[in-house]
Parts: C-alpha cells; structure tokens; sequence
C-alpha cells in the first residue's frame, strides 16, 4: 500500500470511530477530504498528505510548565488518582498521554503506542523527531508514553503531561513536540511555581511558551496558573506575587491575560490569621472552579475549533495562498521577458550586423549565398527554421527553469494551508504557459466548490448550535 492509499485508510477509520463517538464529524472528515483534493491539485498538499491529520480529533488538554511548577500534582487531584509522581526534582523526563480506560487498574504503554497507532495525534511524531534531532526518532520510548487510566475525568478526553524543558541534549525535540502538542490542544495549561517568582534559567523556556502563546489566533485557549501559591500565606502578600509574575510575563513578550492561582489543599500548611486563610482558600477554589469548567467544556470546543479550522484554512487558501502564488507567478513573468529580451534582442541584432558585414543584403533584400540551397531543397530549409525554432525555445525555458529557483526560495513551505514555493513551482512546469493567471488548480469551478464547503461549514455550525441554544426561545 503506497503512500497516499494509506492516508485515505487513515481518514476511513477516522470516520468510522466519529460515526460511533461524534457523528456530525463525520461530515467534516468529508469536507477535510475536498479541500484536500482541492490543495493537492493546487500543489500546496502532497498526495499523501491531509489538512485532518494537521489537528486533533479528540478533546485534549496539555499541561506544561517547569520543573517543580506541580504540573503532576495538579493532575493527580484533578484526576482523583496518584496516576504521576511528584516531587520537586524531575520525576518523569517524558510526556505522558493519559487517556480513559474502563479497567481497574492504571496501565502505562510505550511511545510506539502512540507514534503508531494512527487514531492518536502522535501518529508518527518520530519522523518528526528524526528531521529535528538526527537519531532521536528510533527513541520514541524516551519522549513518549501513555497511561490508560480509570478516571471517569478522563472519559472523551485526552490529558498531556510534559517534563520540564532543561534536558539540553534533548531539548530541540522536546520543544518539537510541545510545539506539537499545543498546535493540537483545546486547552494549554501552563503552570508556573509561585516559590520562584524569578524565572532565572527557565527564561527562554518562558519565553518560547508566552510569544508562541502570542503569535497565535487562538490564543485564548493559553491559561497561566500560578501554582503553590499558599506559600505566601504568611507574609500575605498574594497580590505581589501574582504581579511580579505577570511583570516576568509582560518582559516575555506578553501583554494580556490573568493568572490564576491555586495550592494543593492536602499539602498546605494553613497560617494562623484565619481571615487571611480564608481569602486564600475562597481564591484557590474559585480558580480551580474555573479551570475545571474549561476542562470540562473542551469537547464542545473541540466540534467547534475542527469546523472553525476548516474554515479557516478554506478561506486562506483563497485569500492568501492563491495571491501569493498569483504575485510569485506576476514577479517569475517579468523576469522571465525581460531576461528574454535582454538575451534574445542582442543576439538577433548580432546576427543582423553580421549578415550585413558577409555581405547577404542588397538593398532590404536578404540574399545570402546559401538561400538558393534551401529554396531548391524546401525539406531542408523547413529543417533549417525548425532547428533555430527549437533553438529559441530551449534556450527560453532554460532561462524560466532558472528563475523558478530566485522566486521560489524567497516562498514560505511549511504555512498551515500548505507549500507555497511547492505550488509556485508546480505552476511553472515547462507546457504551462507564463501567461496564465491563475494557479494550477485554481478556477471559477475551484472557487465554486470552495463556496460550497464553507456553505457546509455554516450548516454543521447551525446544527452545533441547535443542540446548545435555541435563538427563537423554544424550549424544545
């Protein structure tokens, strides 16, 4: 089975979980599968690749942060299970997918678990690790593993737990998968230590999670907490703490967004000032109150971000894929003609002062010696014009292969809707002519089909919201 025959069995089985676990999606998948066709025609999608695959079909919330920031704590008492080891040094150096199971007992699985299972989001994430960190990809064991854990929490969700980011010789592809890993969640939770209100030598981790948090369009989906935060109990001073981490933010490159706070109660040292106490355990549950409620409503999220990336990559393909290959094709034509006429004028200009020079003009008339051979022998003087016309032609397509190459690099490869310098280059292929407007791919009937995906969209968000609300104040 080669390449693209595989994808396809993928999205087959994709849909047939989504028929038994979310059938709307089902549609969706369909829908994914023609804007496919319609990139792949294009040049921005290879044939064995998939916008579905780009995205996670199942709600998942990721838990990041440093060392000591008690990214495990909070999970096991979210969980109601000791599911990860906790401490203050580093207890687990690899990200830990847990997933549901019905069994009584928590089983932990290897990484080839995930990396090649294709229903999971890490369906060969090693290959991934390999292009990034040469001879890492075969180790898939040291980076992932997955927990099929009992906890009804778990039931239509997947929760990430990741390590700390300070294991330099794995560093690069640790931060791969974290960048994976938060392309792909509904919710990113990012724990801070509020023991260490200077970040220190996690300053470039922190930065890499705020301005990657800042850069995106669903930036919202990003809460900060700051964790243990009962330890400034004593001194009560709360405030100062959140602000000083929020200024440790503001330098990092973020400019909105609030904490919350929370301690584990089990652990806490309660002081003696009972009304000091008391505000912070009031401000610990309503935090925790709220980030449980995310928690809890990520698979609603999760139908609506899958429909709303669709969308989104409908509409920049059209409005931003298709112009840029359209200025790329616009600057290679330009080049191609002035190069043209910069090579092909002088040359026949040249000609023309020789032939006058030899002597082959009388008058206006061109009359060389030879002209009566191929006039006697027309076969040859057809042969004659032809092998000058090829001629031309060969040195002109020398001339556009060579200026694909100037265009293309200064082309994006690896945008969310695909491979711009990829499609340029399809584009300009040696039958296609400079002349064309419009992309390969790209046509009124494209445009048409385009229409109707985002037509669909708007339907499947209806039906979503049909089941959540109802706008005529029906109450059935």
């Amino acid at each position: 089975m080669n390449s693209a025959n595989r994808m396809q069995n993928r999205l087959e089985r994709l849909q047939e979980h989504l028929e038994r676990e979310n059938p709307i999606l089902v549609s969706v998948v369909g829908r994914y599968r023609q804007l496919d066709k319609v990139s792949q025609k294009m040049g921005l999608l290879d044939g064995d690749a998939s916008y579905a695959t780009q995205i996670s079909w199942w709600p998942l919330v990721s838990v990041l942060g440093t060392f000591s920031a008690g990214k495990s704590s909070f999970i096991n008492s979210y969980l109601g299970l000791d599911v990860q080891n906790t401490g203050n040094q580093a207890v687990d150096d690899r990200f830990t997918v847990m997933t549901y199971s019905s069994d009584s007992e928590t089983r932990t699985l290897p990484g080839i678990a995930l990396d090649g299972d294709p229903r999971f989001p890490f369906y060969q994430i090693s290959e991934d690790i390999e292009n990034v960190t040469q001879g890492e990809g075969s180790r898939i064991d040291n980076y992932l593993q997955m927990k099929a854990v009992p906890s009804e929490q778990l039931r239509g969700k997947i929760i990430i737990d990741s390590p700390g980011f300070d294991a330099d010789e794995q560093r690069k592809a640790t931060l791969k998968i974290t960048d994976h890993i938060i392309d792909l969640s509904d919710l990113v939770l990012v724990l801070f230590d509020a023991r260490h209100p200077e970040p220190g030598a996690m300053q470039d981790t922190l930065e890499h999670l705020v301005k990657g948090s800042q850069k995106r369009n669903d930036s919202s989906k990003f809460l900060f907490i700051l964790n243990q935060i009962d330890t400034s109990a004593q001194d009560d001073n709360m405030e100062d703490i959140v602000a000083a981490w929020q200024k440790s933010l503001v330098q990092s490159g973020l400019s909105s967004g609030r904490f919350h706070v929370i301690f584990n109660e089990d652990l806490a040292v309660p002081v003696e000032n009972q009304s000091v106490w008391d505000r912070y355990v009031s401000k610990r549950n309503n935090d925790y109150a709220e980030i449980t409620k995310r928690m809890e409503g990520i698979n609603i999220e999760r139908v609506y971000r899958i429909i709303g990336s669709m969308e989104s990559l409908s509409n920049q393909i059209e409005q931003q894929a298709v112009p840029q290959i359209q200025m790329a094709m616009k600057r290679w034509k330009k080049r191609v003609i002035i190069t043209d006429l910069v090579i092909f004028i002088p040359l026949i200009v040249g000609l023309i002062v020789l032939s006058v020079i030899a002597g082959y003009w009388q008058g206006f008339t061109f009359n060389p010696p030879w002209l009566g051979v191929f006039q006697q022998n027309k076969w040859l003087g057809l042969a004659a014009i032809g092998g000058a016309a090829l001629f031309a032609y060969l040195l002109h397509q020398l001339i556009r292969s060579k200026l694909v190459n100037g265009v293309a690099k200064k082309l994006s490869t690896d945008d969310p809707y695909g491979n711009i310098s990829s499609a340029f280059r399809k584009h300009t292929r040696w039958w296609r002519s400079i002349f064309r407007k419009n992309p390969v791919g790209w046509s009124n009937r494209t445009q048409r089909k385009m229409d109707g995906i985002r037509s669909d969209i708007d339907e499947f968000v209806q039906t979503l919201n049909d089941r959540y609300t109802s706008p005529a104040g029906h109450d059935d």
